[in-house]
């Protein structure tokens, strides 16, 4: 496998072989799966005793990695490193703490039909795919991986376009998996579009770490394509500074440049990014690259990830040290997906100290005490859901543009005037005395 990933660097490459390198189906179909192709390409060598124990992980939760993200790792301290810690199983995914659940958001109970989680009122998420480029070790669905690698076949898909077609409510559609970037083209064109033809759908959302683990992937005919169905938005998973490399960076300005709004969305891990120095460099990084850091998350309860969760306090430590300390652009809004399917809740440090009736007391990031002095003229407006007597205005629907003014007004070929005359003026008030 090219030189057995010798060190893999694909820019050391001969020519001929970069071309293979840089293919994501060339990627995809050198997936690496057993223990002994991890020891031959990242050239090291296991105990008996820890490979075994890596063998029984595998049988329980498969490994599936690809040589580029393999080769991210730092093989002099590769039990450190935050890529192999993502990559390769740990025996501690077979332990099933207390409070560990097979489903702990539960998407299943959630589910109206087939693929689709229906959890919060105006937006789906809608499972595309079980199939990901590669096995990330601290999984959500972890319950999924071991599935046989899937498809859905177009009568599936069909299956939840029709209940997002028959649900006005839904205004935002998730495209989740598995990642929906390992659909092919010409599978996710239809897809969009059956999205994007749904008169109630405003926007579209695609959730992938395909810019991370497989970047290949992001090739021209695949921007052409999302390009076709704005608003489209990406969010991605990129976890420790080291996962954006110069590969992600040109991929992620492909996006970028094609008008796409990219976030992405931190897993909170032991062991990888549990460090405010860390994250603040990987938000830099994030936001140099036109990626706005959105969430970063608490680890779910999941089972076999105990050995991955911090403490809560830990990323509100993480937190502190980015307020007042970054651009506010660089925070992410840090958030536990609440057990039993009660969504995201925001978590904060406290900046609101104290309140009264006309005053409250709030401390900024440097631990500055301050006073904010509420309005005493400011009378709310008292809603009684009798909207035809309110005075806020409730047309809510664009401005219209079609009034022009000044200058604009001479350009437009529908207006009649051709002179602007300021108010006032004085030869043209001589005229009408």
């Amino acid at each position: 496998m090219l030189q057995s990933m010798n060190k893999i660097n694909g820019d050391n490459l001969p020519e001929y072989k970069q071309q293979q390198w840089d293919d994501w189906r060339w990627q995809v179909a050198h997936i690496i799966r057993d223990v002994e192709m991890v020891e031959r390409l990242l050239g090291v060598q296991f105990a008996q005793s820890h490979r075994q124990e890596l063998q029984e992980t595998i049988e329980r939760f498969p490994m599936r990695v690809t040589p580029y993200y393999l080769s991210l790792v730092d093989t002099d301290d590769y039990r450190n490193d935050p890529v192999f810690i993502q990559a390769v199983p740990n025996r501690a995914e077979l332990i099933v703490g207390p409070h560990d659940l097979v489903d702990p958001l539960s998407e299943d109970a959630d589910s109206p039909a087939p693929g689709i989680i229906h959890r919060y009122p105006d937006r789906v998420l809608f499972h595309v795919s079980n199939l990901c480029a590669m096995y990330c070790r601290h999984c959500t669905r972890k319950r999924k991986v071991g599935d046989v690698d899937q498809i859905p076949s177009v009568e599936e898909l069909q299956e939840g376009i029709n209940y997002i077609r028959k649900t006005p409510v839904v205004r935002d559609v998730l495209l989740s998996g598995g990642d929906p970037f390992m659909l092919s083209d010409d599978l996710l064109d239809w897809l969009l579009s059956e999205l994007h033809a749904i008169p109630h759908v405003e926007m579209i959302r695609i959730g992938t770490r395909v810019p991370v683990v497989l970047p290949q992937r992001i090739t021209r005919n695949l921007v052409a394509i999302l390009k076709k169905y704005h608003p489209l938005w990406i969010n991605t998973q990129f976890n420790h500074p080291r996962e954006v490399t110069a590969t992600a960076s040109s991929k992620l300005a492909m996006l970028a440049d094609a008008g796409i709004p990219l976030g992405n969305q931190s897993v909170l891990l032991a062991g990888v990014n549990d460090c405010p120095r860390i994250m603040k460099a990987l938000v830099h990084k994030l936001v140099r690259n036109r990626v706005r850091p959105y969430y970063l998350y608490q680890c779910d309860l999941s089972e076999g990830l105990t050995h991955f969760r911090t403490s809560v306090g830990k990323g509100v430590e993480i937190i502190e040290s980015l307020i007042g300390h970054t651009s506010g652009l660089a925070v992410p809004t840090y958030v536990i997906d609440a057990p039993g399917g009660g969504g995201k809740i925001p978590i904060m440090p406290h900046y609101l100290i104290s309140w009264s009736n006309d005053k409250v007391i709030l401390r900024n990031y440097e631990g500055v005490i301050t006073t904010y002095y509420e309005p005493e003229a400011y009378k709310p407006v008292r809603c009684d859901q009798n909207c035809e007597t309110c005075r806020l205005s409730l047309r809510l629907g664009s401005a219209e543009e079609t009034k022009t003014i000044g200058i604009a007004q001479l350009l437009a070929d529908y207006e009649e005037n051709s002179t602007l005359i300021p108010e006032n003026n004085e030869r043209v008030g001589r005229r009408e005395t």
